[in-house]
């Protein structure tokens, strides 16, 4: 009796065993899919067909409300797609004077948002096999980019300059500056998050040598020009900005949205393209590859190495993930409900990323969906 019991028990174990192998193969054999629903613009002119709210069953009053609460916070545009539609689309002026109204033409800068942007044209880079996220950065930019000594230098690698994990010295006095006096030692690569900007803005570099190409033309052929995304890099500082109008922020979120397929042309695929949201390190669970995520049990921020608990944003959704940049530079992308929202303006306080307004605008944001 022992023997049949036994025997029974393994029949069942193996048939479980098989019926979860097939069912684990036919999920990783499933293609990553873009959203069926998606609208997309025309690349070749201003029309963009739009959503009334009404038929979105969100709070009229309170979004009425929080329309009037956003000029107050000197934004100067705001735009929600849904499924790529225009739910809203709304400029304002000053917040004190009303000088100087935007339009859907005017052009405002990203600040740190367009690190995001960054990262996808370095996905793009190593989609064409121009690059590996996993090289040396000495590859690109040449022995001595920094004042370390070469074995130390040749342990950063491309992938710790898209997760701010280079272990260069943040601390130093102007961090944004890439010559090499200023690249100093402080971690080995990999031990230590810190939003530190000059190894961030030195990937325009690697990109230009690798692709012999200009930082701007890269991005006109390969993805601006392909989506209908005006907007040019400026050198702003020590730092490489990116400026454009509020409608061609939102067409990068409806890319992103779309999963790099913008009406049935692929601008993108592949593996770095699946891991630019998610978790890049255990450091900071709430950075990928220069963006920021929502959902995560823990974040950090810039200029601190504190690990706060708990998610980023708490009453937005989970999947949210967006680009943030200095006096609320917002591009924030959330899948599970189709939308892509985009905020330019100011902001008050001077934070490179001002954590806090947004916290404050999903407060109101939230229950309006709801």
């Amino acid at each position: 009796m022992h023997f049949q019991v036994t025997r029974i028990t393994l029949r069942v174990l193996f048939i479980v065993y098989l019926t979860c192998l097939i069912y684990s193969c036919a999920e990783a054999q499933k293609p990553t899919s873009t959203p069926s629903n998606l609208y997309f613009p025309s690349t070749e002119s201003s029309i963009w067909e739009k959503q009334p709210i009404a038929e979105l069953g969100w709070d009229g009053v309170k979004f009425a409300e929080f329309l009037a609460w956003l000029p107050t916070q000197d934004t100067r545009a705001f735009i929600i797609l849904k499924d790529g539609k225009i739910v809203v689309e709304e400029y304002w002026g000053d917040k004190l004077t009303g000088v100087g109204k935007m339009d859907e033409n005017s052009y405002w800068y990203w600040a740190s948002a367009g690190k995001t942007l960054t990262a996808t044209l370095v996905g793009i880079a190593e989609n064409k096999k121009l690059l590996k996220t996993n090289d040396r950065t000495q590859k690109y930019l040449g022995e001595g980019w920094t004042s370390l000594p070469n074995n130390q230098e040749r342990d950063i690698r491309l992938i710790h300059q898209l997760t701010m994990t280079t272990g260069l010295d943040d601390g130093v006095a102007n961090p944004d500056v890439t010559k090499p006096s200023s690249l100093v030692f402080l971690a080995e690569p990999g031990k230590r998050w810190a939003y530190h900007n000059a190894p961030y803005t030195l990937l325009e570099q690697v990109v230009q040598n690798a692709s012999g190409q200009s930082f701007q033309y890269f991005f006109t052929e390969n993805l601006g020009g392909k989506i209908g995304m005006k907007g040019f890099w400026q050198k702003t500082g020590e730092n490489n900005v990116f400026y454009s109008d509020a409608r061609s922020f939102a067409r990068f979120g409806l890319l992103l949205l779309a999963k790099g397929n913008w009406d049935g042309t692929q601008i993108w695929s592949g593996d770095y393209f699946d891991e630019l949201s998610k978790s890049s390190q255990s450091l900071n669970r709430s950075y990928g590859y220069l963006v920021w995520l929502n959902g995560q049990s823990s974040y950090m921020i810039p200029q601190s190495q504190t690990v706060f608990p708990g998610m980023l944003v708490p009453n937005a959704p989970a999947d949210m993930y967006q680009a943030m940049g200095k006096n609320g530079q917002f591009l924030m992308v959330v899948p599970s409900e189709g939308l892509v929202i985009v905020r330019m303006g100011g902001a008050p306080g001077d934070l490179p990323v001002p954590f806090l307004l947004m916290k404050d605008l999903w407060d109101r944001l939230n229950p309006v969906i709801e």
